[in-house]
């Protein structure tokens, strides 16, 4: 008995040390995670009011036993070597659109793209299969749609997509950085049979031009009818991102916005107010001025619509705002008290 328990512990134990080895730094996720504090809720009804109308938020019942907040270390078991390649369409083919495809190439995916723009010259390069409309696309009937559209589009590209055409089965996913208005129109606007699976790559064309590995793709998982092809052709999206070596953590659309509230939004809302200040580089640059100079450059780069995207779609932003401009007026009453 002693030796069968011995055999049976040192069989586990090489069991264990098969696991990726980026599961280990995983777990730190985890505990940042259960150490964040909720926001403190301040109350100002008119300015919530107005944002919710005017974002259009439906914020519809969406049944959930708790709030995810894991990392998984690896696939699920559907995905295999044996796997087929999944047909991957992509609507809004910009720079992040492109950025995203080239993994799914490596993988030997299949890997269509529709967008307003011609990108023809560039799919061909890549190969890539470009329509020049959505219904064109969809006759295809791929595995997967993923919206890379902006955030102020995507109601009206999601609403133009002719849902007929499309497998009943059909898995949608987007990119956008905000998560819980996806998911609302998402639920909203798809028949019941259609997968959802919201995700961020917390990451871009600038920093993961070097590689994706220790990047965090966040994803919340709904519809995917369990043992069945869906849920194969889900865990097979998924296993893309983790196959590159993004840090994978399931989260509720609702924390990622919360988190995403007092990071993402904050840091575009800062780079924002220091370019109205005309910062330029001096010959005695610290390291905290140059941080700031680099922050304004990256902030700025991007579209107003996305800040104005993660103001209006976030309702966590008005928040942020009112804890900014109170943070301010301490700062000023220090200064100006002492």
């Amino acid at each position: 008995m002693a030796l069968a328990s011995a055999a049976a512990a040192s069989e586990t134990a090489a069991a264990v040390s098969l696991l990726p080895c980026n599961c280990k730094a995983q777990t730190r996720t985890i505990l940042l995670q259960n150490s964040v504090p909720n926001s403190t809720t301040f109350s100002n009804s008119s300015i919530r009011s107005s944002i919710t109308k005017f974002s259009k938020l439906r914020l519809l019942p969406v049944k959930r036993t708790h709030v995810l907040n894991q990392v998984r270390c690896s696939s699920d078991p559907y995905v295999g070597p044996d796997s087929p390649p999944l047909k991957i369409g992509i609507i809004g083919f910009g720079n992040f659109g492109q950025f995203i495809s080239s993994a799914f190439k490596r993988q030997g995916h299949i890997v269509m793209a529709t967008s307003r723009s011609d990108y023809s010259d560039y799919c061909q390069q890549h190969g890539i299969e470009f329509y020049r409309n959505i219904d064109a696309l969809c006759e295809e009937q791929p595995d997967v749609i993923l919206v890379c559209s902006s955030i102020l589009s995507t109601e009206t590209v999601v609403r133009s997509i002719p849902l007929h055409k499309l497998k009943p089965d059909t898995i949608f996913a987007d990119v956008l950085s905000v998560k819980q208005f996806p998911r609302n129109l998402f639920l909203e606007v798809l028949p019941p049979g259609f997968g959802i699976v919201c995700t961020h790559p917390m990451f871009g064309p600038e920093s993961g031009k070097h590689g994706w590995t220790g990047l965090p793709f966040v994803y919340d998982k709904f519809r995917i009818a369990e043992g069945t092809v869906q849920e194969q052709r889900c865990a097979q999206f998924l296993s893309i991102f983790e196959h590159e070596g993004c840090t994978m953590v399931e989260m509720s659309c609702e924390e990622h916005d919360r988190h995403a509230a007092g990071t993402q939004f904050i840091t575009h809302t800062i780079g924002r107010i220091l370019s109205h200040l005309n910062l330029e580089s001096t010959p005695i640059n610290t390291k905290g001025y140059e941080t700031l100079l680099q922050l304004t450059e990256n902030t700025v780069s991007d579209s107003f619509d996305l800040y104005y995207g993660l103001f209006m779609y976030n309702v966590n932003a008005t928040e942020q705002i009112e804890n900014l401009d109170r943070a301010f007026e301490t700062v000023k009453q220090k200064l100006f008290g002492r």
